[in-house]
C-alpha cells in the first residue's frame, strides 16, 4: 500500500551500474515505483554476451546490477531489492500479513530455483552451437538429451507451482496485494525470459507479465533503461 509520508531521500545520489537485457532491469523498476532520485551508468555486454570488465572498477565480481549509494557498493539484484525497498520504501512494497509467506519464498525462489533452470536450459542450447566444428553435432545430441530428460520437466513442474500461486490472486500481485512486493521485482526477469521465449506458457504467467508491463513506474524504467529484449 502506498503511504502518504514523503518517501526517505538518499543523502548521497544512488547511481544503479545498469548492464543491458540484465537483472538490473528489476532494480529500474523498483526504483521507478519508490520515486526515488538516482542515477543509470550504462554498460554494454560483450560480443559473448559477458559483463564488461569495467564494471570489476565498481565490483570485485563485475557483475550487474550494482548499486552504490555513497561509498557503499552493493551487489546481487536480491540484496539491492530488500536494501532499497528498507531503506527507501517508506513502507511501500511490503506484502500484506497474510501474503507475507509466499513474498518470503517467491523472493528468494526466483533465483534459488526458477533463474538457474532458466539459465541452464540457455547454457545446454547455446554451448553445443559453440563447441569445435567436428564435435558439433554430438554436442548438440547431449544438449538435447540434458534439456528434455533432465531441464524441460522441472521447468514443466515449476511453471505449475508459479501458475498456481497467480491463479490464488487473479489480477493481484505474488503476495496478494494491490501493489508489488520484493516477489514480483524479484520474479520480473524469468517471468519476462518465459514469456518472450517460451511458447507453452501459463494464461496466468502472461496475464501478469501483462500487469508488470502496463505499471506506469514499468514503462519509466523501460524508456530510461534503453533497449530490452524481453519487454
Amino acid at each position: 500500500m502506498s503511504s502518504t509520508t514523503p518517501n526517505v531521500q538518499p543523502v548521497n545520489r544512488l547511481v544503479l551500474h545498469h548492464l543491458n537485457n540484465s537483472r538490473s532491469q528489476r532494480v529500474l523498476w523498483l526504483l521507478e515505483e519508490l520515486e526515488v532520485p538516482y542515477e543509470i551508468k550504462f554498460y554494454q555486454r560483450t560480443p559473448q554476451m559477458l559483463a564488461p570488465k569495467e564494471l570489476k572498477q565498481v565490483h570485485p565480481l563485475g557483475k550487474a546490477p550494482i548499486l552504490t549509494d555513497g561509498d557503499m557498493a552493493i551487489a546481487e539484484s536480491g540484496a539491492i531489492v530488500e536494501y532499497l525497498i528498507e531503506r527507501y520504501g517508506n513502507g511501500r512494497a511490503k506484502a500484506p500479513a497474510e501474503g507475507w509467506i509466499d513474498n518470503l519464498y517467491f523472493t528468494h525462489y526466483a533465483e534459488g530455483t526458477f533463474m538457474p533452470l532458466l539459465q541452464w536450459k540457455l547454457f545446454m542450447t547455446v554451448v553445443p552451437d559453440r563447441a569445435p566444428l567436428l564435435i558439433r553435432p554430438v554436442a548438440r545430441v547431449i544438449g538435447n538429451g540434458v534439456i528434455k530428460s533432465l531441464i524441460d520437466p522441472q521447468l514443466k513442474t515449476n511453471l505449475q507451482l508459479v501458475d498456481n500461486q497467480l491463479q490464488k490472486h487473479p489480477g493481484k500481485w505474488i503476495a496478494g496485494g494491490e501493489e508489488p512486493t520484493s516477489a514480483d521485482f524479484m520474479m520480473l526477469f524469468a517471468v519476462e525470459t518465459l514469456a518472450s521465449r517460451v511458447l507453452e506458457v501459463p494464461e496466468s504467467i502472461k496475464a501478469y507479465v501483462a500487469l508488470i508491463h502496463n505499471r506506469p513506474a514499468y514503462k519509466r524504467a523501460l524508456e530510461k533503461g534503453g533497449p530490452y529484449d524481453y519487454a
